[in-house]
């Protein structure tokens, strides 16, 4: 009889730990790192992309300064309206629209200011290949810029 009430107890002590849900930190923790994987991945993606290209001359493109989540968040959302017009984009422009969602959701979680979305319009440009070789260089940029200082994802 003594045997049930103890059982019963470890019981509910293990269900406890089991099931207690994360802590902020953990979940901060786990949303950087998801950041940063998706970053990776899109760089990745870049590259792939850039390799089935015809070669083009090396375009450099300034990067913005990295300040913080609001300031990382305006400027993803930037690049993912930029994004949405060559077809060709589509793999990095979901890469860089869910790496945006991530961010913006860090920055609520964070009670950091959060700009509205950017209304980008999406033009045909005159010169399609010239904007696909400068929106990929924009984004390779931004995001090893971004890669180098992602410890600004723990601020506002």
């Amino acid at each position: 009889m003594k045997i049930l009430p103890a059982v019963l107890f470890v019981s509910l002590v293990v269900a406890h730990g089991c099931s207690s849900l994360p802590r902020r930190s953990d979940s901060i923790r786990n949303t950087i790192r998801s950041i940063t994987n998706i970053a990776q991945t899109t760089l990745v993606h870049i590259s792939i992309l850039r390799a089935k290209l015809p070669d083009a001359p090396q375009v450099e493109c300034s990067a913005p300064s990295i300040n913080g989540l609001t300031n990382i968040s305006y400027d993803l959302a930037l690049l993912d309206n930029e994004l949405r017009s060559p077809e060709s984009l589509s793999q990095i422009q979901a890469d860089v629209s869910s790496l945006e969602g991530l961010v913006r959701s860090l920055a609520v979680t964070m009670n950091c200011p959060v700009n509205d979305k950017p209304r980008g319009e999406v033009g045909n440009s005159s010169f399609p290949d010239t904007h696909l070789y400068l929106t990929l260089a924009k984004v390779q940029g931004y995001l090893d810029k971004f890669l180098l200082n992602k410890d600004k994802l723990k601020v506002c």
